[in-house]
């Protein structure tokens, strides 16, 4: 059987504008960096030189928030052609994006939301994976996303849709660990379960992240520091599937890098903490 994963990079950070500065003015701590596709489409212009030179010091994945999978009319060809484009010229890592839905009748809606959980939406994403997949010439790595409302019709957890998802379309999965948190605690459903069935050979890539508590429900913010129920599902992640790349997004409320680093730093103890316990 052919090897799925790519080798872990390591340990790594969104790549955001308030820290090229510092990326730029000397080496860090992280082993790589994720850049939002979209941020970088347009040819030319400071974005583009800006991921280009962090390309020359850092191993880059490019990670998408509106290739839309779960779209019924299908994938957009232009915006699968543009970041065909791009990837030839980072030779990004892997690409990425999310297990949902973005807009409707040709509109972004700027957020990403779920599926139903069905046969018949497994099969529609099952088909756009495949497109995906086709027009990049590589296989696509898929995200879950937080949930705040869910649907009558769903047949399956989300767990199960995620694994049948990986198998039948042969992509890989990106196990956000503060979304399984976040749905988990909205839903009343088991993070520790949503883990454990995840298919470990198919698991590229573990986000961690902040989010924000309003009474009757969290929010993914991407705001605040990595929450302890989020720490210990990573620790239960690291147990389960090894060596696999870890990021830390921050989209707001950003803090020095150096602040970020450290938190990175945590993620690596952990990791490695795991891996003695798995070697003795």
């Amino acid at each position: 059987m052919p090897r799925l994963l790519e080798p872990s990079p390591g340990f790594g950070l969104g790549l955001r504008p308030a820290h090229y500065a510092a990326f730029l003015e000397a080496p860090q701590r992280v082993d790589w960096l994720e850049a939002i596709s979209e941020n970088y489409l347009v040819p030319g212009g400071k974005p583009r030189v800006m991921l280009e030179a962090m390309r020359e010091r850092y191993p880059i994945v490019l990670h998408g928030v509106s290739m839309s999978v779960g779209s019924a009319r299908g994938l957009d060809a232009r915006y699968l052609r543009a970041l065909a484009g791009l990837a030839a010229r980072v030779q990004p890592l892997w690409i990425s994006d999310h297990l949902c839905w973005t807009g409707v009748h040709g509109r972004q809606l700027h957020d990403l939301l779920p599926l139903p959980y069905s046969e018949e939406a497994l099969r529609v994403v099952v088909r756009n994976v495949r497109q995906a997949q086709d027009a990049l010439g590589r296989r696509l790595v898929l995200e879950n996303v937080s949930s705040y409302a869910a649907y009558r019709d769903s047949t399956m957890t989300e767990w199960e849709f995620l694994a049948a998802l990986a198998e039948e379309a042969d992509c890989l999965l990106l196990l956000d660990v503060n979304n399984v948190y976040v749905s988990s605690v909205n839903h009343g459903t088991d993070a520790a379960r949503f883990i454990d069935a995840m298919p470990a050979a198919r698991v590229q890539q573990v986000h961690l992240a902040g989010h924000r508590h309003h009474g009757t429900h969290l929010v993914d913010t991407h705001d605040q520091p990595i929450a302890d129920p989020v720490w210990a599902l990573y620790r239960r992640a690291c147990e389960r599937f090894g060596s696999v790349a870890t990021l830390i997004e921050r989209d707001d409320c950003i803090p020095p890098l150096e602040t970020l680093i450290e938190e990175l730093d945590g993620a690596r103890a952990i990791a490695a903490r795991s891996a003695q316990r798995r070697a003795a």
